[in-house]
């Protein structure tokens, strides 16, 4: 059985208004053109679709059954407008977002800002670790990602917007933690609560004490950057995290930012996401966003301080 769209269109109005012409009137269209477009409807389905009695037209039951159906295709198809509609719109969309850990602190300023301009999109914050982040990008499975450097080794789009300094960290009552310039041979007697291997943090502590001709003693590996300051708080070590994730901590007198020499180690957050992903209008908005907006909605962290 072969049906178009546009038989059911008429099918519709004719059993709305009972009137062939009444339909032709609605549609724009003569009364032998409807009329075409009931019978070769009615042929498709085999089965009559009107009857005339007297001088008033009515339904069939195969009629009443197909009206049944034109009736849900029609929400449907006017479901599916709405929603492209909204894809088309950068006031409405749903936007999926992935974050690592350590920038989960000013990403969540930025999306409470950019709700602010578009309260009517739909937003979804994934916090996750960067092996996460990596297989979201590889699967597809969000529309833009907020990390450090991305993966050399991916089709990606990534554009830097703030830098990211790496910074030693301390609980407040450590012994160093009030002195004004602390040598690297210093610490590498101290041990360390680290991230898990695969993050992009510890891949930067590593290759900045590498090229230091350094090593350093493991104390314990944390899989958040929340259970690293928590540890480092305890006083389970020293730590090495975004700068931009301390100021919680720093202001409750929990942890401390030591002065080490050739620190912070400068890297930058990036925004990414899939080559030849096609953004939505509402993804595009917010991708633009943060580059241009992100160091005025965090001024402190973009400043360094």
């Amino acid at each position: 059985m072969h049906l178009t769209l546009r038989q059911l269109q008429v099918f519709k109005a004719v059993a709305e208004h009972s009137s062939f012409s009444k339909a032709a009137a609605e549609l724009h269209l003569t009364q032998p053109a409807v009329s075409i477009q009931v019978k070769h409807l009615e042929e498709a389905i085999g089965l009559p679709l009107f009857e005339r009695i007297g001088r008033k037209l009515f339904l069939t039951e195969a009629g009443c059954e197909l009206r049944y159906y034109s009736l849900s295709i029609a929400r449907q198809l006017e479901d599916a407008r709405e929603v492209f509609a909204q894809l088309k719109s950068t006031r409405r969309g749903q936007l999926r977002v992935a974050v690592a850990t350590t920038a989960n602190s000013f990403a969540s300023h930025l999306l409470a800002a950019f709700s602010r301009l578009y309260p009517e999109a739909g937003l979804t914050l994934d916090v996750t670790n960067r092996s996460s982040l990596i297989r979201q990008l590889r699967d597809n499975e969000t529309d833009i990602v907020i990390m450090g450097k991305p993966p050399s080794d991916m089709d990606l789009v990534s554009e830097p917007f703030m830098d990211n300094p790496l910074v030693v960290i301390a609980a407040s009552g450590h012994p160093m933690s009030g002195r004004r310039r602390i040598r690297l041979s210093d610490i590498t007697d101290e041990r360390f609560v680290v991230r898990e291997t695969g993050s992009g943090t510890r891949a930067a502590m590593q290759r900045f004490m590498a090229d230091h001709g350094l090593d350093i003693a493991i104390g314990m590996e944390m899989t958040s950057n929340e259970a690293l300051k928590q540890a480092v708080a305890a006083g389970l070590g020293l730590g090495v995290t975004s700068r931009h994730t301390l100021e919680p901590e720093i202001r409750a007198g929990q942890l401390v930012e030591l002065n080490v020499a050739h620190f912070p180690i400068m890297r930058e957050w990036f925004v990414v996401h899939r080559q030849g992903k096609r953004l939505s209008p509402i993804a595009k908005a917010f991708r633009q966003f943060v580059i241009d907006e992100a160091s005025n909605v965090w001024p402190a962290v973009a400043a360094g301080g």
